[in-house]
């Protein structure tokens, strides 16, 4: 057994990792294994199968219950912590051995998958490091684009055609989990916690036949779901795509704006289709990250009178106002919104016109009514707590 153990550190200072444990423990076994590291979503099994039933039930997933092929297991124990699980499958009574010696095996193998979670965990740290200090210098705009280019292609992460920035924070107590999530899921990701959130770039998916817009079409596709696939581990939103790699860190901060904003007003949050800006909402955020004086200005030259009149008087023109555009500007529509008689709503929007210089009824100003109502949610919505 000393001398099997020894062959099983040797494979894994090779390289051969867990792989290279379930093959010496299976010849020697006469019978297959399989091994599964629970956090670090490392699996294996000689000979070569199919386990994610085994990976399931290691893990303990809803429903999941033990496969008849699994003859004994050995845990793979850190301490106390159960970290992983050796398996052995299939019927030990044709040709194996008895199954003492063969759990003697797998205690074998579980000793020399402690040596490969070490080897494992000390590069995932530097890679954790490195992912982490590239989204924060990002942030910052503390990269040059090429400098951003390439410190991307170490990791992985191909930024030349542009990507998404991805925020999330996380309900669970298991951050490094969903960013492993992250990185799974969408090809080329680089996400990492930094303080209370994830965050993540999604780099643009290789175009087909040259198509560079439909490339960007299904990343943001790709993005859509990864939203709602992230939704029950927190909050999480992205920011529109950016082609330009100088705008990554911009993506990241209007990621993380419209996360904020998500969070805190639910309307928006409808509003906003799986968390991705578009249309208005997109030009307001990237004004609102870029130079949010402008869009503070658009809302003093719009709405800002109405909005101080109802803390004033605590009346409700902006609400009036909001179903009124929202119910394509029907008077009787307006009035059973709001749950008043159609004279007040036109004297509510007399007074209206009368504070911000807007004619409600007009075209050109209510669309700028309207971008200032959107204004003032984000406004309200970013500056919250």
């Amino acid at each position: 057994m000393r001398d099997l153990q020894a062959a099983m550190v040797t494979a894994v200072l090779r390289g051969d990792g867990i792989a290279g444990i379930a093959e010496l423990a299976a010849a020697e076994a006469a019978v297959p294994v399989a091994i599964v590291l629970i956090e670090h979503g490392l699996q294996a099994v000689w000979p070569t199968r199919d386990i994610n039933h085994l990976v399931a039930w290691v893990r303990g997933e809803d429903g999941a219950k033990r496969p008849a092929e699994v003859r004994t297991e050995v845990a793979i124990l850190a301490g106390e912590q159960r970290v992983g699980c050796v398996l052995a499958l299939g019927d030990l009574s044709s040709g194996a051995r008895v199954a003492v010696d063969v759990e003697e095996i797998l205690a074998s193998a579980a000793t020399a998958c402690l040596a490969e979670l070490a080897a494992v965990e000390a590069r995932d740290e530097v890679t954790e490091q490195l992912r982490g200090s590239f989204i924060e210098e990002l942030r910052a705009d503390a990269l040059d684009p090429e400098e951003a280019l390439r410190r991307g292609a170490r990791l992985d992460c191909e930024l030349a055609d542009g990507a998404l920035a991805l925020a999330l924070e996380p309900r669970s107590d298991r951050p490094r989990y969903v960013a492993a999530l992250i990185r799974a899921e969408h090809r080329g990701a680089v996400a990492e916690p930094i303080g209370d959130r994830i965050l993540a770039l999604l780099p643009r998916l290789p175009a087909g036949n040259g198509d560079a817009d439909g490339a960007v079409e299904r990343t943001v596709a790709s993005a859509r779901s990864l939203v709602r696939r992230l939704t029950p581990h927190g909050p999480t939103a992205c920011s529109s795509f950016c082609a330009d790699p100088a705008e990554l860190g911009r993506a990241i901060r209007e990621a993380e704006l419209v996360l904020g904003v998500i969070a805190r007003d639910e309307r928006l949050a409808e509003q906003l289709q799986d968390g991705i800006p578009s249309g208005v909402y997109r030009l307001l955020f990237r004004a609102l990250v870029t130079d949010p004086r402008e869009v503070e200005s658009f809302y003093q030259e719009t709405i800002a009178e109405i909005v101080e009149h109802d803390r004033r008087y605590r009346t409700d023109l902006v609400g009036t106002l909001e179903s009124y555009l929202a119910n394509d500007c029907n008077m009787n529509a307006t009035a059973r919104a709001v749950y008043a008689h159609r004279h007040t709503v036109a004297h509510r929007l007399e007074r209206i016109r009368e504070l911000s210089s807007l004619d409600p009824s007009r075209g050109a100003d209510r669309e700028r009514l309207g971008l200032g109502l959107k204004a003032f949610r984000l406004l309200s919505a970013s500056l919250d707590g």
